[in-house]
């Protein structure tokens, strides 16, 4: 199917051609008819791309200490190229989306196939969309008018938040889209409406709709709005513009009476002056898109709607309430439609908002697509030329396919994997935008969005899975019953019946490995060689600054993350597992007051009398090492930091060995996986010691 896509580092366009996305729980798949282009924000993120590497950097000052703490840590070269990888990801365009549903997916009651629909769903043939962000669309609207449905609610939602009365007199700054659909929803609340713009275009179409206008480039907003008010001062300011100046909320404040609202909408400058604000007592708050709801994952990803008899408007409601202004004539959205494209012809699209061409609405169209499993899979063959693939046990190399496209597999495992010289068949991602992407520049034969397709697919010898931990032990189940060998990136499942079940599943033949590739860092395997010298018992501490996670982050859900100490902290009590050698018989877990089970120190006691301390912090500073390892064993003691300085204190044989850049032993342990299939060895991980920590890691996260 087409989508478009845009590039974060250069801000280019692209109309790719994807695989039809799965359909969620909880979720609907959508076949499009009509999407509009939202000139405003979509503009800004094209000039974003567009920028240098430096001017990105002045965009976002908050982001400059972290890259200057991870340099601190990690060092620069590392820091660089993370800072360029989340660059190259691209970047889904669009939030206003009208289709029919093609599919419902698991737990989907209001909704049926046929339905006429409209979403957030981006510019694309086929959307998979959360039911809490859709909305039946009216007999008597039509697909082009329904496409100004989430632009009409981040225009109602700033109105409710302003609380208009009948009569009241309110200022609207800026009359793009969003701007004029704001004058008619506060024309039809019963407001004398003064709108502020310099395009004498828009101007006489928010004149059509009964606001009193005002050209700012000609007139003086302050003296007209003084006039329009009758010399009392407006009663609100609604700020729908986009620009960087402070001006416009300056400018709003002295047009205010006393106790006024300003409620903003759009994008500027925040730099509040203290007198504009003191003296009349003004109210200013920011608009958060469409409603309640918006970026809180347990109502639009969970689906767990709001009491309505507590919480009027949604996001979905004003989605339904907008409609409703539509099919009543009280909206009307038919004067703001200025161009119009198919989706191939996308790219002329954003050449006029780009350009000085006037533009509002700008619809494009979608012809229809068949839905079919064929239509989930995508070749990435370059020239409609097949890629010649390594023979099986020719050339020693292996075929990969990897379940999941996110931050880490596409950032660390599958370069790391590149490196370790396999072969790359398919990899599966729900969107099928980050696996293509991925995919195509990796050299994946295919990428497809029906991950069940890899288990029985004969081409491919191993799995590598990096989905969502609550998925892990599913996939790890079926990739063993297919007689596949297996990479699951940490936890290996998040409950002790999981691990039974793949216990119980292991093949003697098939090779299952765990992420835990600290235990593979250069400087890990150099400690291990020092105390394997040693048979007195060692007492190690192990430090993680884990740093800030926010609560609605999905790691942070117990059912779906299994939480931070069985979703990372397990790396921990596995490498210091490896470290000492033995089985751990004594273990235990201290959480901090309040921590939300995100601070903690964890003892371990091992069979030859060796201690363990793992504190794992989430309260500390970006600029502390975020992970230290201390050894004291015969005397002497290393300290480790950051998979950069290994130090020896009176260590005999051994002072220092220090790294360029950080190495915590991704490509080691890639590697070391690919070799054990390729020379029919063991897993690089005893099988016992990976179902030891997992157990040990589960048992502790549930305390």
């Amino acid at each position: 199917m087409k989508q478009i896509v845009q590039s974060l580092k250069t801000g280019s366009i692209e109309v790719s051609e994807v695989p039809v996305p799965n359909v969620l729980s909880g979720s609907l798949l959508i076949k499009t008819s009509k999407t509009l282009v939202s000139t405003g924000t979509e503009r800004m993120l094209i000039e974003f791309g567009k920028a240098s590497l430096m001017n990105k950097a002045r965009q976002q000052p908050d982001k400059i200490k972290m890259v200057l703490d991870k340099i601190s840590n990690d060092g620069f070269k590392p820091t660089i190229d993370s800072v360029l990888k989340k660059l190259d990801k691209p970047l889904t365009l669009g939030y206003c989306n009208v289709g029919t549903v093609n599919e419902t997916g698991q737990g989907v009651k209001n909704f049926k196939k046929g339905d006429r629909v409209v979403s957030n769903g981006n510019h694309a043939e086929v959307v998979n969309v959360p039911t809490n962000l859709c909305a039946k669309v009216p007999e008597n609207v039509s697909d082009e008018e329904a496409s100004f449905t989430a632009l009409g609610a981040v225009a109602l939602q700033g109105i409710r938040l302003v609380k208009p009365t009948l009569g009241e007199a309110v200022v609207v700054m800026g009359l793009g889209l969003v701007g004029l659909l704001t004058v008619q929803l506060l024309r039809a609340n019963g407001c004398r409406v003064l709108g502020l713009d310099l395009d004498q275009e828009k101007l006489k179409i928010a004149k059509k709709f009964g606001a009193d206008v005002c050209n700012v480039n000609e007139e003086d907003p302050l003296t007209l709005s003084d006039i329009f008010s009758r010399g009392r001062g407006v009663d609100a300011v609604i700020v729908t513009t986009s620009t960087k100046s402070d001006e416009p909320i300056h400018q709003a404040a002295q047009m205010c009476r006393k106790r006024a609202r300003i409620v903003l909408v759009g994008v500027t400058g925040l730099k509040l002056s203290r007198e504009d604000f003191f003296k009349k007592e003004l109210t200013f708050q920011v608009s958060a898109s469409y409603g309640p709801g918006r970026y809180d994952p347990n109502y639009e990803e969970k689906g767990q709607d709001y009491p309505l008899g507590f919480v009027r408007w949604t996001e979905q409601r004003n989605f339904e309430a907008v409609l409703d202004m539509m099919a009543s004539g009280a909206l009307d959205v038919k004067k703001l439609i200025s161009h119009k494209f198919d989706i191939s012809d996308a790219k002329k699209a954003y050449d006029i908002i780009l350009s000085s061409e006037t533009s509002l609405g700008i619809l494009l169209s979608y012809p229809g697509i068949e839905i079919n499993d064929n239509s989930k899979k995508i070749s990435l063959f370059k020239n409609g030329k097949e890629k010649k693939l390594s023979k099986k046990n020719s050339n020693k190399k292996i075929r990969l396919s990897f379940l999941g496209a996110g931050n880490y597999a596409t950032s660390i495992l599958i370069p790391a994997f590149k490196n370790a010289g396999v072969d790359f068949q398919t990899i599966a991602s729900n969107s099928g935008v980050s696996g293509f992407h991925v995919g195509r520049k990796y050299g994946f034969l295919e990428t497809t969005t029906d991950g069940n397709s890899l288990f029985n697919d004969e081409n491919t010898d191993g799995i590598v899975i990096t989905t969502r931990h609550d998925s892990h032990a599913n996939f790890v189940l079926k990739a063993l019953k297919y007689k596949k060998h297996v990479f699951v990136e940490k936890p290996l499942c998040l409950t002790l019946e999981e691990l039974n079940k793949i216990e119980q599943e292991l093949s003697d033949t098939k090779i299952l490995m765990v992420g835990f590739n600290r235990r593979f860092s250069p400087q890990i395997k150099k400690i291990k060689n020092l105390l394997d010298e040693i048979i007195d018992p060692k007492a190690i501490v192990m430090t993680i600054n884990a740093g800030k996670i926010q609560n609605d982050h999905w790691t942070q859900d117990i059912n779906i993350g299994g939480g931070r100490i069985l979703g990372e902290a397990c790396h921990f009590i596995d490498l210091l597992r490896f470290l000492v050698g033995k089985p751990i018989t004594k273990y235990q877990i201290e959480f901090m007051d309040g921590s939300k089970k995100n601070t903690a120190t964890i003892q371990l006691v091992f069979s030859d009398g060796s201690i363990g301390t793992i504190h794992y912090f989430d309260n500390g500073p970006r600029s502390f090492p975020k992970e230290r390892l201390e050894i004291f064993a015969r005397g002497g003691a290393l300290q480790l930091n950051n998979y950069r300085t290994l130090v020896g204190y009176n260590w005999p044989g051994f002072k220092k060995m220090n790294l360029w850049h950080q190495d915590k032993g991704q490509n080691s342990c890639s590697k070391a996986f690919v070799d054990a299939i390729l020379n029919a060895n063991e897993s690089p991980i005893p099988i016992d010691e990976i179902m030891e920590v997992s157990k040990i890691s589960i048992n502790l996260a549930n305390q």
